[in-house]
């Protein structure tokens, strides 16, 4: 009795697959959509990138309370119009701000970086820049040496 139902269940699994791979896969391919998922694939290909000038800017040696700016020039050097939409800070005392206008594949914008020269010693704080690049985002740094206001230098006393 197990010999019959084993038999019978092995000729009926055979001709279940026998008829269900009757059509060929190629057969039921649609062209419109093969179309449509080979532009989408190649628009996705297309990505800007931001290209920085310098990642990190040194302002020296600064009185404390000094206010200090700088920009940091960059280049699209993908091949889609980059988009920024956030630049954010380590702290408040730093104020990054972008430009508004999407950047064409090959041109350049500027991001001006803002610094209140709060703090003491050395002082690095970080820009974090978002966009619509494969990264998603970009670092950029600033630093300074702060001397305290009014300080007396250090040396020896007469």
């Amino acid at each position: 009795m197990k010999r019959i139902t084993t038999l019978f269940s092995l000729v009926f699994a055979m001709a279940l697959v026998g008829v269900s791979c009757k059509d060929k896969a190629s057969n039921k391919i649609v062209a419109d959509n093969v179309e449509n998922a080979t532009s989408r694939d190649e628009a996705q290909k297309l990505v800007p990138v931001m290209t920085f000038e310098k990642a990190e800017h040194d302002f020296g040696t600064i009185e404390q309370g000094t206010p200090q700016e700088t920009i940091f020039k960059f280049t699209n050097t993908g091949n889609a119009p980059l988009i920024i939409t956030d630049a954010k800070s380590s702290c408040g005392c730093t104020v990054p701000d972008p430009p508004k206008e999407p950047i064409a594949p090959g041109e350049t914008g500027e991001l001006l970086v803002k610094f209140n020269g709060s703090g003491q010693n050395q002082v690095t704080k970080t820009i974090t820049v978002t966009a619509n690049t494969a990264k998603g985002s970009e670092i950029l740094r600033i630093k300074a040496f702060v001397n305290p206001k009014n300080a007396v230098p250090a040396g020896p006393v007469k």
